[in-house]
């Protein structure tokens, strides 16, 4: 049988010492990577784009797989995209053609019950496919199953994973869980006009509140769930961008969780 120690301040110090530290490492990185996406390239009905950063709506279900493992899969539908911190007009996104993802991956946490308890854990695998498809489509469930109605999907770009985390936070008798992963990026359509070698990398992160949190039997719903996606050149230390993402999330949690007391 398995103690639950509750989670202390100096615990929640220690944790945002840690987070604090990682933000501090990023406080010299270069600005997000600009790429070109052509839609027509790839038989899809848009215009091109130049961008930085892509927006992400999540669809996934976490299953609790034992005390301390889960399986995740989903989709993420791209709602938009920015640059520069800028949102930008697509035309065509979302109207006359949609970007999504598909991905499923495993992983561990440190057996906390996310109900009351911090719980903190990792990525030990991820596999996804970049979609296209045209005309528009929908994202949900059926029953924990998630679901897409997007018809004849294009493959744009596949990758495994490099490194990533998880975080859940408490309160409310619910529970707002986040993550962050860096995965590779290869069989990259032509659609994707610049650079001309694309970025081999890309770095991923989701917030979400307890109100896009559905729970059932053995694991939970995310629905409609924030993110987002950039690019990025392997670095020596890929496990730096993973685990900054992973302490991104925690010091946005604790700030959001503290400001609502």
């Amino acid at each position: 049988m398995r103690v639950a120690y509750p989670v202390t301040s100096a615990a929640w110090l220690r944790r945002g010492l840690f987070a604090a530290g990682l933000l501090a490492m990023s406080a010299t990185a270069s600005a997000l990577n600009t790429f070109t996406f052509n839609p027509a390239a790839a038989g899809l009905a848009g215009t091109a784009f130049s961008a930085d950063n892509l927006l992400i709506s999540d669809y996934a279900t976490v299953t609790q797989t034992s005390a301390t493992t889960f399986t995740e899969t989903g989709f993420l539908a791209i709602t938009g995209a920015q640059l520069n911190s800028s949102t930008l007009s697509v035309p065509g996104l979302n109207s006359t053609y949609g970007l999504y993802i598909a991905f499923t991956g495993q992983g561990t946490t440190d057996g906390n019950n996310p109900l009351t308890q911090v719980s903190i854990g990792s990525f030990t695998s991820l596999t996804y496919t970049l979609y296209g498809y045209n005309g528009t489509a929908t994202f949900g469930f059926n029953g924990t199953t998630p679901v897409t109605t997007a018809i004849a999907p294009v493959a744009l770009a596949t990758g495994t994973l490099v490194g990533g985390s998880v975080v859940s936070i408490p309160g409310g008798g619910a529970f707002s869980p986040s993550a962050g992963a860096t995965v590779t990026v290869g069989n990259v359509s032509s659609a994707f006009t610049s650079p001309l070698a694309f970025y081999d990398q890309a770095q991923t992160s989701f917030s979400n509140t307890s109100s896009q949190v559905q729970l059932f039997a053995g694991g939970f719903m995310v629905q409609q769930g924030g993110g987002s996606i950039n690019f990025a050149t392997a670095v020596p230390e890929p496990m730096t961008s993973a685990l900054l993402l992973g302490g991104l999330g925690v010091i946005g949690f604790v700030s959001r969780r503290r400001g609502a007391r």
